[in-house]
């Protein structure tokens, strides 16, 4: 089979479709033909070894390659079919339309998954590419601003990076939980924010981040540009403080925090089948949808990759099969 595959670290160009043995499954196990992936900030960080800060720069390497990667084929959202099922698996049956997030290997023709992991039956109201353009954005946004944020009605959340691979979701899923949403974006797509549910759009471009309001009782940056110190004035009394991506610097302000009553939150979020069904119960009640940026064929990936890298889009990346 073909599979994108990267054996050093570095620009989009390190990665090489070539071809691979193909994986086999095993009791519990399901074997899936990808028809579309996700290409996301993770598969960037990892390609280039982009780990933010010195700590995590540090731990990154270690967990996940000290001179290279130790696992050669990247992506984690994925759609497909299932092709084949191990011994023990109820739930799927050959021909089954599957979408789910997986720990690596989504960038190829084949993919191995077991069945009580992060994979459910996709919505026949969706394509394989908006499957694919799902999980990893929309479930990092409901853990965060639902588990970790506890987010409730009537709050009034500030989401930077909105219109990015997560923004995208946690602009939904913000209006979902009934809160009135403030979204940090280029200008150029404050309609598209609008139509997600934001009931302001603030243009980054136009307003440094001193002057984007509130207060907020929860910040939520998906896109590791702002810090607690910088935003602290924005917060309302118990208002939290949420990065997505943090370092050593935002541990150490959670003291800062709490003596001024608030909260900065650090947390990573788990993928699991729960979090699918939850997002599959939101898109069938009309509350989420997936947002594609662009799409990609899989021969082109690096093209796909050189996007995600711009930091620059509105929604998912997708290659397609």
């Amino acid at each position: 089979m073909k599979a994108a595959v990267y054996t050093r670290y570095g620009g989009p160009d390190v990665v090489t479709v070539r071809d691979v043995p193909a994986p086999t499954h095993g009791p519990g196990e399901i074997l899936v033909e990808t028809r579309a992936a996700g290409v996301t900030t993770a598969d960037w960080r990892l390609r280039a070894a982009a780990f933010p800060g010195l700590v995590m720069g540090i731990a990154g390497r270690v967990m996940f390659g000290i001179t290279g990667p130790r696992n050669p084929v990247l992506g984690s959202d994925f759609a497909g079919v299932v092709a084949e099922t191990g011994a023990g698996v109820t739930e799927f049956r050959p021909g089954d339309r599957v979408f789910g997030f997986s720990d690596g290997g989504a960038h190829a023709e084949r993919l191995v998954m077991k069945a009580d992991k992060a994979v459910t039956r996709l919505p026949e109201a969706l394509s394989f590419a908006e499957g694919a353009a799902l999980p990893f954005g929309a479930m990092a946004a409901l853990e965060f601003l639902d588990r970790f944020a506890a987010l409730k009605p009537g709050e009034h959340v500030l989401i930077v990076g909105a219109s990015g691979g997560v923004g995208a979701y946690a602009v939904q899923i913000a209006r979902a939980l009934g809160a009135q949403v403030t979204a940090v974006g280029s200008g150029a797509q404050a309609a598209m924010l609008t139509g997600l549910g934001a009931n302001h759009v603030i243009d980054y471009r136009a307003r440094a981040a001193a002057d984007w309001g509130g207060p907020f009782d929860v910040i939520f940056d998906t896109i590791g540009v702002t810090n607690y110190a910088q935003m602290a004035a924005q917060l309302a009394d118990g208002g939290r403080f949420v990065p997505l991506n943090f370092g050593i610097g935002d541990f150490a302000a959670r003291g800062a925090a709490k003596k001024a009553g608030h909260a900065v939150i650090l947390q990573v979020n788990a993928d699991t089948k729960a979090g699918l069904e939850r997002l599959v119960a939101m898109i069938g009640d009309g509350s989420l949808r997936p947002v594609i940026d662009s799409r990609f064929a899989f021969a082109d990936i690096r093209d796909a990759h050189a996007k995600v890298e711009t930091r620059s889009r509105a929604g998912a990346v997708i290659v397609t099969f």
